[in-house]
């Protein structure tokens, strides 16, 4: 088994995660474009209880395009993205891949959103995608 470790920025927000992704996804709507800066978020999705977290998360809270809530947790000193904790699933925990310590480890599955993706971004299509998100 793969331990997952990342950090923000700083380094003052650290995890270690002891198991494997439930899921790993691009996600292309606009409130993860806002979140991230760019095209997309890439993220890894873990059950909560397997998440060692050292530092103190911020959140704020939003409401995504499928009505649900998310708590989008950031570094408080460097502003960094870090973390997601959707109340429609308590016990998940996202992280980005970009917070990973090796990013390579994110290896997407699927493109969710994609009817908000800009015409620049040129999104793997060898992998599933979707206008919004998959059939449950």
């Amino acid at each position: 088994m793969t331990v997952y470790t990342g950090h923000c920025a700083c380094g003052q927000v650290k995890y270690e995660i002891n198991a494997e992704p439930l899921r790993m996804v691009n996600c292309h709507c606009r409130d993860c474009q806002r979140a991230t800066g760019s095209a997309f978020a890439a993220i890894l999705a873990f059950p909560r209880d397997a998440v060692k977290l050292t530092g103190e998360l911020k959140f704020f809270s939003v409401t995504s395009e499928r009505g649900t809530q998310l708590e989008r947790g950031f570094c408080p000193h460097c502003g960094s993205p870090v973390a997601i904790w959707p109340a429609a699933r308590p016990d998940t925990f996202y992280v980005t891949a970009a917070s990973l310590d090796d990013p390579s480890l994110h290896k997407p599955t699927v493109n969710i959103w994609t009817r908000s993706a800009p015409p620049w971004d040129h999104f793997d299509r060898s992998i599933p995608h979707f206008e919004t998100r998959p059939p449950s």
